[in-house]
């Protein structure tokens, strides 16, 4: 919603770009489900934005851009975190939240807060309590017990995280366990819970149904959500795994509740995919496993713009070697791939930056089970699939990485499932333990490259962890993730309406789809006894070669 000057009395005019930049509106959508009617999220609030007239100042608030308006009317604005550059476009920075550090602690007490935790982190069958991210899930919630608060957790779980815990009976029996207070389920999905229920009386803290049971959830049901969260005065987001999903636990769930802040695991994982961003430190090297490259194109983009090089260890390293030249089996490389990979080198070349690939594998023969080979990466034989990087490729990697200050590896190294001994994620992290001990900044991304560091590091506390590396992959790729900006549109900025308007005392006209404010600015100019606000949600109209305004907008 963009913004419309009045030469004579101070009009205000908001743009979309002006506190979100670039937000998909299908982020706001939301299937239909059992409860009827079409939910959708059509909530907005404002960062702000200070316009500049000859001689007055009329408003400010934070926004992503600077904005020049010709017609003889400056508009200037504030700075909000610098957006990332990514191959010629641009990855927002992540906008601000408001977190449970920074929220006043007697104001917990006796309010109801709902806890949406991440099963993935509490409910594991081998967890470590000491670990930074456990520790920081679990005092999420006995910081809120300690304020008083009346607790309320709500979650998804499976038996993939702990087989042992299926019903909800048996999952609070956990958490009591590992929080050292009584945890009690109860057979309802409501926050709303009758204060004098048999039994609830003399509970703790309170443990909704699971929540992967219904599809209401992952529709993001706005009448599901509502009742999910009825009752609730705040609302606690400390499931960061989850952030790049669009729930009705997550997201649907702040448009009814008075307060939504992040948990402090939730704090300390935003802060640390912020880390991957940064270009503070140099060398700067991303060790990159896994597959799918198409998908992922435009996240390498992203790391080849930041990084001083790139190691590819996992199935797409196949996709580089080809589009570099190198002879490997058309049957390893992805299909409709690339030209991606094609983009990927020539930006890295033009950037100067090296890409490092496997020279060699062990690779695995179905006709000679239980043996492994080791061959040159440019000629693999016919039947022999890879199964992990060879000592050649290792020592490489190593002599990249012995010189560096920033690294971040992504992504599994093995090349297919295998149940033969092979030890190249083992070797890897080796390496990265070896580093922790040299002042170099660490980041692990994944369920297995995070495994396997904390079976071979001595000083876990050396590393930043990010379990779930489709959360990174979505930022990486410059998109929005729905369970944080779902918190940042619940607490918005203040805008100061007695700087905005030199008399907002005054009747306000609002023009709702102001266009190009041409309509508007006329007005303004008729009527001095009036304020006036334009909304427009369409950027394009702003640009008007027929009148005197423009907008144009540049990152800051």
């Amino acid at each position: 919603m963009g913004q419309l000057l009045n030469l004579v009395q101070p009009t205000f005019f908001l743009n979309k770009f002006s506190f979100y930049q670039d937000r998909p509106t299908t982020l706001f959508q939301q299937k239909r489900c059992s409860y009827g009617g079409n939910c959708a999220l059509q909530k907005h609030h404002y960062h702000g934005l200070q316009l500049s007239f000859p001689g007055e100042v009329v408003g400010r608030v934070e926004s992503f851009f600077k904005c020049k308006v010709s017609c003889g009317i400056t508009v200037k604005t504030g700075f909000f975190p610098s957006a990332y550059l990514c191959n010629g476009g641009e990855l927002d920075a992540i906008p601000h939240i408001q977190t449970l550090r920074n929220l006043p602690k007697e104001r917990l007490a006796s309010k109801v807060v709902m806890v949406r935790f991440d099963s993935t982190m509490l409910l594991r069958e081998e967890m470590d309590q000491q670990t930074r991210e456990v520790s920081n899930a679990l005092f999420t919630i006995k910081y809120l017990y300690e304020a008083g608060a009346k607790i309320i957790l709500a979650s998804d779980w499976s038996v993939t995280s702990n087989p042992k815990l299926v019903l909800a009976e048996s999952v609070a029996d956990f958490l009591s366990s590992i929080l050292q207070c009584k945890v009690v389920p109860v057979s309802c999905i409501s926050c709303n819970i009758p204060p004098k229920m048999e039994g609830l009386e003399k509970a703790d803290i309170f443990l909704l149904e699971n929540l992967s049971e219904f599809k209401e959830e992952v529709a993001n049901c706005s009448k599901f959500a509502q009742m999910l969260s009825s009752g609730v005065d705040i609302f606690v987001n400390d499931s960061f795994s989850q952030s790049h999903k669009i729930l009705a636990s997550t997201v649907g769930v702040t448009r009814f509740c008075h307060s939504c802040v992040a948990g402090f695991y939730f704090e300390e994982s935003l802060c640390q995919l912020k880390k991957v961003a940064e270009t503070s430190r140099n060398p700067y090297v991303a060790v990159i496993g896994g597959g799918n490259f198409f998908d992922k194109a435009a996240a390498l983009h992203f790391l080849a713009s930041r990084c001083d090089g790139l190691v590819f260890v996992g199935r797409m390293s196949f996709q580089i070697m080809h589009a570099l030249g190198v002879s490997v089996p058309l049957n390893f490389v992805e299909h409709g791939a690339l030209r991606e990979a094609l983009d990927i080198v020539r930006f890295a070349q033009n950037r100067d930056i090296q890409i490092l690939y496997p020279k060699d594998f062990w690779c695995k023969n179905d006709c000679l089970p239980g043996k492994l080979e080791l061959f040159p990466a440019h000629s693999i034989l016919d039947g022999w699939v890879p199964v992990d990087l060879g000592p050649m490729s290792l020592g490489e990697i190593n002599s990249l990485l012995t010189e560096c200050k920033k690294v971040i590896w992504i992504g599994p190294v093995k090349f297919s499932n295998s149940n033969q001994h092979t030890n190249g994620a083992s070797k890897l992290a080796q390496m990265l333990d070896l580093l922790s001990q040299s002042n170099c900044d660490l980041t692990v991304v994944g369920n297995m490259a995070c495994k396997v560091i904390m079976q071979e590091s001595s000083s876990i506390s050396e590393f930043n962890m990010l379990e779930n590396a489709s959360v990174v992959w979505e930022f990486l790729k410059g998109r929005k993730l729905p369970g944080v900006t779902a918190l940042d549109r619940a607490y918005p900025f203040e805008i100061n309406w007695n700087a905005t308007y030199c008399d907002p005392m005054q009747p306000l006209v609002v023009d709702i789809g102001s266009g190009n404010g041409l309509f508007i600015l006329g007005m303004a100019r008729k009527r001095k006894d009036l304020n006036f606000l334009g909304l427009e949600i369409n950027e394009k109209v702003l640009h008007c070669d027929k009148c005197n305004v423009n907008i144009s907008f540049h990152s800051v």
